[in-house]
């Protein structure tokens, strides 16, 4: 399991032309091997009239796992190309397909590789992609006075609270790094002298987007 990786959260698509050819660039997130089949399959039948739907993912199963296909264009000029770049962006459970529409003018080895490159740059230029962080949800219970000593700590450690709930005591939810959860745990017991209540919930994924924190699972 990753302690971070990026990812995309919503899939773009980005197209460019090199003499006379259309290379369209879709993005998506794709988990899992039959995920990432059944969206090239789409964009297949969506673009069928194309010369080529070129393809490559990368996902992440317990190991890195990759495959590109070249659909007929000469040997290595666009899958691996493609692959190429999301490897190099550090991006998984990604799947790019280029499809080209051929306009008459031949590009040559090194214009394929370019054009198809850049495709899936463009596509990725138009997605959006998030960080998650893997951490666990660790939740306080503390009187009033621990709360404010609570806030100062995750303020000055960078520590997101994510919820607040004010009852008899106060119970707040923060969402801590997996590699700092003994270090904060301590700080927090030195902070509140031993009186807040700490529990270990659940391991988690988090992103921020648009200033938002979003959990998930995976």
């Amino acid at each position: 399991m990753l302690d971070s990786y990026k990812t995309i959260y919503q899939g773009g698509q980005g197209e460019i032309t090199e003499k006379k050819s259309r290379f369209i660039c879709h993005i998506a997130l794709t988990k899992t091997e039959e995920e990432a089949q059944a969206f090239i399959e789409k964009i297949r039948k969506q673009y069928w009239d194309a010369r080529h739907n070129c393809s490559a993912y990368v996902l992440w199963q317990e190991r890195l796992y990759t495959r590109c296909n070249d659909d007929k264009e000469p040997s290595g000029t666009a899958g691996r190309p493609m692959l190429d770049v999301l490897l190099g962006e550090e991006i998984y459970n990604v799947t790019a397909v280029v499809t080209r529409y051929f306009g008459g003018v031949l590009l040559g080895t090194g214009g394929l590789v370019r054009a198809y490159s850049k495709a899936v740059q463009e596509g990725l230029k138009n997605s959006r992609i998030i960080e998650k962080q893997r951490g666990v949800l660790l939740s306080i219970t503390t009187d009033y006075p621990g709360l404010g000593k609570l806030q100062y700590l995750v303020a000055k450690q960078r520590i997101p609270l994510l919820d607040v709930q004010y009852t008899e005591k106060v119970i707040g939810k923060l969402f801590v790094p997996i590699s700092r959860i003994g270090e904060i745990e301590k700080m927090i017991t030195e902070a509140t002298g031993g009186q807040a209540q700490m529990l270990r919930e659940k391991e988690q994924y988090l992103a921020t987007l648009d200033k938002e924190y979003l959990l998930f699972d995976d």
